[in-house]
């Protein structure tokens, strides 16, 4: 009797695990992370996509969402963030963004919140450790000690000691209104980057910077230029050269230069910035949505919105507004089965009311959101 008694529990165990992130989502309007389905079903087996038509049956133990009026998504992606603390994870998670991109912290405090990628209410978390710069040059002043560099030489250990720690990636950064890395570092970081099978991207606030950046075979920039306007047909030369994507942050500018007041004069009006975002675009540079929180009081969650509008105002359909902010993160990340909604990929979806592929705005309407099938805590 005792036996019946445990197999009876772990066959409830089973089912209730199973409903917690298996069901189907029908009739719903889905953007896939690269196209729009107008009407379709989505069904989810163990927090695993397993089929998408038109028609899907009902299977016992799965739960049947009416997808009538709403719109189903991969799950966002943020480009550029500093996370503190696994509240950040968190409050992305809440807000359907379950990948962030951290781009200088304490490799220490990085190692412990990455444990947090397989918790359901948190974004999983990838790092580049500490960003590559100078002596007192900018991610200096943060009150936490920063390795430096100030010559090529020191650019292998530099990787080398990124690389013990297991980062996903290799920031760089040139601010000139500090000290900073010259050209020949810069170039040399890159090389050494790829070298350890990483890809590197570079801070940058200077048209000339970027472009030194990219001709050094930077995989990406991971900010908009802010002194001087390049030509479309030198965008399209620099494009047609080297592949390479861009991370604009354009809230993060924009909030900057509010603060900043009559000194961002000197620098590309908001009119500008969205004109140089539309000719990398129409260059064929991927664009990929970021906020660089949590400067200028950002949020790590629903301020990923605002972002994906402003690249709305520049100019960029709303189909390539939501790749910005899924597929072409992951792509360039080089994530796996995230950033999609395709047979076999993992089941991180939000689910919005209304039709965002209309009108971006609305995904700040109520959503739900699952992380491998299971529901993310609201």
């Amino acid at each position: 009797m005792f036996k019946i008694k445990l197999v009876l529990v772990f066959l409830v165990f089973v089912f209730i695990g199973n409903a917690q992130n298996s069901f189907i989502v029908e009739n719903v309007k889905v953007f896939d992370g690269e196209i729009v389905i107008e009407s379709t079903s989505v069904k989810v087996e163990d927090g695993i996509i397993t089929e998408i038509s038109k028609s899907i049956k009902a299977s016992d133990g799965y739960e049947v969402i009416d997808g009538n009026g709403k719109t189903l998504m991969p799950a966002l992606s943020n480009a550029h963030v500093h996370a503190w603390g696994p509240q950040s994870l968190e409050e992305a998670a809440k807000a359907g963004v379950l990948n962030v991109m951290d781009m200088h912290g304490v490799e220490t405090y990085q190692s412990a919140m990455r444990q947090l990628k397989d918790s359901t209410n948190y974004a999983r978390y990838y790092v580049a450790g500490y960003a590559a710069t100078a002596p007192e040059g900018h991610g200096t002043q943060f009150g936490f000690p920063v390795p430096t560099l100030t010559k090529p030489e020191e650019a292998k250990k530099f990787i080398e000691d990124r690389v013990k720690t297991n980062v996903d990636y290799i920031k760089i950064i040139v601010e000139p209104w500090k000290a900073t890395l010259d050209s020949e570092t810069v170039a040399e970081l890159i090389k050494q980057a790829h070298k350890a099978e990483r890809i590197a991207v570079v801070h940058v606030s200077r048209l000339d910077n970027a472009v030194d950046a990219i001709s050094n075979d930077a995989n990406g920039l991971v900010h908009v230029w802010w002194d001087k306007e390049l030509e479309s047909e030198k965008m399209k030369e620099l494009s047609e050269e080297k592949s390479f994507f861009v991370i604009p942050t354009l809230l993060t500018t924009i909030e900057v230069f509010k603060v900043i007041g009559s000194s961002a004069a000197q620098f590309l009006t908001k009119e500008q910035l969205f004109s140089e975002v539309k000719k990398m675009h129409e260059a064929g540079i991927p664009i990929l949505a970021g906020t660089d929180p949590p400067n200028a009081n950002i949020n790590y969650g629903t301020d990923l919105y605002k972002e994906l509008q402003l690249l709305s105002e520049s100019g960029l359909s709303n189909v390539e507004v939501l790749k910005a902010g899924t597929s072409n993160v992951t792509k360039a990340f080089g994530l796996d089965n995230v950033g999609y909604i395709r047979v076999g990929y993992k089941a991180d979806l939000v689910l919005v009311n209304g039709d965002v592929t209309k009108d971006i705005s609305l995904l700040n309407n109520k959503k739900t959101v699952w992380k491998e099938g299971k529901l993310v805590k609201q």
